[in-house]
């Protein structure tokens, strides 16, 4: 059992070396019930320190959804599952209003976008306009129906699971969805050994499925996601993140590169990342880490390179390779 971490009365002043503890003990945490692998828990625990959102994006069965379920409970917050379909309506992802007969007003029913860690799982087997409720609740932290704006808890983060387009039934996610993602990831495959632990899991039917134990809680959890405002970047590497996006709009395979918003996600990332390395400044790897979950589900390409079989994530190597990466000294204490 993994001890939970107390932080009362530490929040407004943790360190960043101890936001290296607590993430490595949430994402050893997940581990424990989850066969994936390590970067993909450090690339998703990057989106939450970075206050963004997360992408999952596999074939069904690979456990994207006890990924995200295991997650928020090692973090300590509230979840909810809302299982994206044809026919989902988008006041049914942030709620209604309904006529209360005994007080003779409408009262405004919560919709399951009402939690810390909200699940939308296989997003994209929902038309645009049900995708599209979830915009304003991503980006401004509250969603408004019939004119009233309701607040959504804090902290707020959505994890979202889609199929490969390839797949019947699924829709292409608007660009406006996708650059709302800080990261977008896979987990793919497990290795033989990670299979056959599946098949050792299910063969013991007497024994309980893994459980996840919260690590911490949700004070914790916003104190932690205030520490990448504590990681330096220097001027070099501030010019570096935005040659790195600028020169996604210059490839001739690119239709629309990264958005200004895509530069601050890589800038807010990157911090993350050192956060999670326990450094109070960013080095050239932390971009190099996370360039590709965070800038390659933002590219729109050309119809001819579509069907030549380039991946957007090539083009964002391709990139990282044409542009020169600066030489830093690490700051002093």
């Amino acid at each position: 059992m993994t001890k939970f971490i107390p932080v009362d009365g530490e929040a407004a002043v943790m360190s960043v070396s101890r936001s290296e503890t607590i993430a490595d003990r949430v994402i050893d945490e997940v581990l424990g019930a989850v066969v994936a692998d390590r970067r993909l828990m450090e690339t998703i625990m990057t989106g939450v320190l970075a206050r963004g959102h997360v992408l999952l994006e596999d074939v069904p069965g690979t456990g994207k959804t006890l990924t995200a379920r295991s997650l928020a409970t090692a973090l300590g917050l509230e979840f909810n599952r809302l299982q994206f379909t044809p026919d989902l309506l988008p006041a049914d992802v942030t709620g209604s209003y309904v006529y209360d007969e005994n007080s003779g007003s409408f009262e405004f029913n919560e919709g399951p976008i009402f939690a810390n860690v909200v699940l939308a799982d296989e997003i994209n087997r929902s038309p645009p306009k049900t995708q599209a409720a979830l915009l304003e609740a991503m980006e401004e932290g509250q969603v408004t129906v019939d004119g009233t704006t309701h607040e959504l808890p804090e902290p707020f983060l959505v994890i979202a699971t889609q199929n490969p387009v390839e797949q019947e039934g699924t829709f292409e996610l608007p660009e406006a969805q996708r650059d709302r993602f800080t990261v977008k990831t896979s987990i793919g495959y497990p290795d033989a050994a990670g299979e056959r632990e599946l098949i050792d899991r299910r063969a013991d039917r007497t024994a309980q499925a893994p459980t996840v134990d919260s690590v911490i809680d949700a004070e914790a959890v916003r104190a932690l996601r205030q520490i990448p405002e504590q990681v330096t970047v220097e001027d070099e590497l501030r010019d570096y993140v935005v040659a790195v996006c600028r020169e996604t709009r210059a490839d001739r395979r690119v239709d629309v590169g990264v958005s200004p918003r895509g530069v601050q996600r890589l800038f807010e990332a990157a911090r993350a990342r050192a956060a999670i390395e326990g450094r109070e400044y960013v080095v050239p790897d932390d971009v190099l880490a996370v360039a590709e979950p965070v800038l390659a589900h933002r590219l729109v390409l050309t119809a001819e390179t579509s069907v030549r079989d380039t991946s957007r994530r090539d083009v964002v190597r391709d990139v990282i390779d044409r542009v020169e990466v600066p030489a830093m000294t690490p700051p002093e204490s």
